[in-house]
């Protein structure tokens, strides 16, 4: 199944590692223009040099003001993946006013400004567009000592829902990726110990975790027009985790 983004004008948050960096590579393939946001210059720079027609725009996402700012020079975007996130790790009892803020603060206030900006110039131009928010299967089954991001993503899923339902009239489709452990350079070095990997991956039938490119295929689909009449949906990618 070929993707093509001819004439499109695409914007990936957190473009500097992991999936939103393959992402904008694959975006560039696909022969969308791309716009990747990250927070850490040096990650835009080599991604640049790799890819130079990639355009970089550093910002950090916490900061709401520089946010509107980043994202408005961008100009028109047709299609957007929020994949910028954190997790920061504590339990319960733990857990701190502070930690809770910077985690929802990223994870789901930062999506909804991002996605306000583009979607309201999507419904001025009245061409209709794409959003793909990459979230987690932590929205669907609790992890332990991440209460911040589980809920966060858990937010994300029903904002995610609230906006195809108001954006849809316009013709802006809008869909969440929620994969389990990803196989990204931090995910290796987080599950590389088989003590820790062993008892989860034992709940995955398919007997692995999820490939970066798992990932990034199934944001292609959705973005595309191959996924025309796919609206609201929540995609697990997950190796059939839930069904245990």
């Amino acid at each position: 199944m070929e993707v093509k983004f001819d004439g499109k004008r695409a914007l990936v948050t957190g473009a500097g590692k992991g999936i939103g960096r393959d992402l904008a590579k694959a975006l560039v393939k696909c022969s969308a223009e791309v716009f990747a946001l990250s927070r850490t210059k040096e990650d835009l720079d080599s991604l640049v040099q790799e890819y130079p027609g990639v355009h970089p725009v550093q910002c950090d996402l916490a900061d709401p003001e520089a946010t509107k700012a980043a994202v408005e020079s961008v100009g028109p975007i047709d299609l957007l993946v929020n994949n910028a996130g954190i997790i920061i790790q504590e339990s319960f009892l733990d857990v701190t006013l502070d930690t809770f803020d910077k985690v929802m603060n990223v994870n789901v206030r930062s999506v909804m400004q991002v996605s306000q900006i583009v979607a309201k110039g999507m419904v001025e131009r009245g061409t209709g567009g794409s959003i793909v928010n990459v979230s987690s299967l932590a929205s669907k089954s609790a992890v332990k000592d991440t209460t911040s991001y589980c809920a966060s993503k858990g937010a994300l899923d029903m904002m995610s829902k609230v906006m195809a339902l108001e954006l849809g009239p316009h013709k802006i489709r809008v869909n969440t990726v929620n994969p389990t452990i990803v196989m990204t350079d931090m995910g290796i070095k987080v599950w590389s110990d088989p003590a820790k990997s062993g008892p989860m991956l034992a709940r995955i039938p398919l007997g692995k975790f999820v490939e970066v490119d798992d990932v990034v295929h199934a944001i292609l689909f959705l973005l595309s027009d191959k996924a025309a009449m796919v609206n609201g949906t929540t995609m697990p990618i997950e190796g059939g985790f839930l069904t245990s």
